[in-house]
């Protein structure tokens, strides 16, 4: 298949700049595999569609103030920072802007010297690998000084709204190391949550940390050539015993969000979901066989996206496409600070 396949027209108003100012007031939009029904409900809902038996599995990563604001040393000229993953203590790998002046040996300053940074390598795909001092209690330094890193759709400077670094983040978000959200849980509540319970819905948290992998662009033309960058995931023995008996007992594993599907599909064996702490490798493209989810909330993802091959590889493109032309004349909200769909 052809990424020009997996592309939509989308109006620019109907890109989500700002959250609602309630998760749960969300659209949600129903789509049913067997019958290519399409149900138009608000989140709240979710529970009506969920029955007892199943298990709801959430993605607990926490996202971390990865963008960093600094000013290249001696001239001055403003750099920003995005670090995506720890190579070592004190040494990270990140996407810097503009990256064509950061070479080896430049210096970088953050927060009047509170951090400062040094370029150590160049690497092959543009990224730099920067040395940070100090390095012995950088975490909480990057904590204080750091920015949430929202998408570049949102038109607005990520530092310029208090709420982003409690809206963009899942209120069960527990274990830090995200550079973006999991989206698809923006949308939850305690209220949610406490009724799924009520019901006898199974809940599993499981972790996987979202790095720059899910959402860097599709540079083939054949989508079945595209590999998403490796993502480090965590399933508890608790967890993935949650799952099993869910679906020993003939319930529907319900995975929230293409990364929590990435991670439980990661890890399937003949016996079921294993507790496994280490690589998600896996790109699912259409094509694709699930083993593990049975049904999938997710928001509305970019065109011609790894994410839109993900969702389209579970429920079919010609549907998924269907789906979100619907969604784009009801006015549905897109991407992460928008509506969400569920696919059953």
């Amino acid at each position: 298949m052809h990424l020009s396949d997996f592309d939509y027209e989308l109006p620019e108003e109907l890109i989500a700049q700002h959250p609602l100012s309630k998760r749960d007031a969300s659209r949600m939009l129903i789509v049913h595999r067997a019958t290519g029904a399409f149900e138009d409900r608000h989140f709240v809902s979710l529970p009506d569609y969920l029955r007892a038996g199943d298990c709801l599995v959430l993605n607990n990563t926490k996202v971390f103030p990865a963008r960093l604001l600094g000013r290249r040393l001696p001239t001055g000229g403003s750099v920003e920072i995005l670090l995506l993953r720890e190579i070592e203590a004190g040494k990270w790998q990140v996407l810097a802007r503009p990256a064509r002046r950061l070479q080896v040996g430049s210096r970088i300053e953050f927060a009047e010297s509170k951090l400062t940074g040094t370029v150590v390598e160049v690497l092959d795909d543009g990224a730099r690998v920067i040395h940070f001092e100090p390095s012995d209690d950088l975490l909480n330094v990057i904590e204080e000084i750091g920015e949430t890193p929202l998408p570049p759709y949102i038109k607005r400077h990520s530092g310029a709204a208090d709420e982003d670094r409690d809206r963009y983040q899942t209120i069960y978000a527990q274990q830090t190391g995200a550079i973006a959200a999991p989206t698809a849980g923006l949308h939850f509540t305690a209220r949610v949550l406490q009724e799924l319970k009520q019901n006898d819905v199974r809940i599993a948290e499981i972790t996987l940390h979202v790095g720059y992998g899910t959402f860097e662009p599709v540079r083939v033309d054949n989508v079945a050539e595209h590999r998403v960058l490796a993502e480090r995931f965590t399933i508890s023995e608790e967890a993935a015993c949650t799952i099993n008996d869910c679906r020993r007992t003939g319930g529907r594993v319900v995975a929230v969000g293409t990364t929590t599907t990435r991670a439980l599909e990661s890890s399937i064996s003949g016996s079921g979901v294993l507790a496994a702490n280490g690589l998600a490798n896996l790109t699912i493209t259409p094509g694709y066989s699930f083993r593990a989810v049975d049904a999938l909330l997710t928001n509305f993802h970019l065109p011609r996206s790894s994410l839109l091959l993900l969702v389209s590889a579970f429920a079919g493109s010609t549907l998924v496409l269907e789906a979100y032309r619907h969604a784009v004349r009801e006015r549905y909200r897109f991407y992460s600070y928008g509506d969400c769909m569920l696919i059953l």
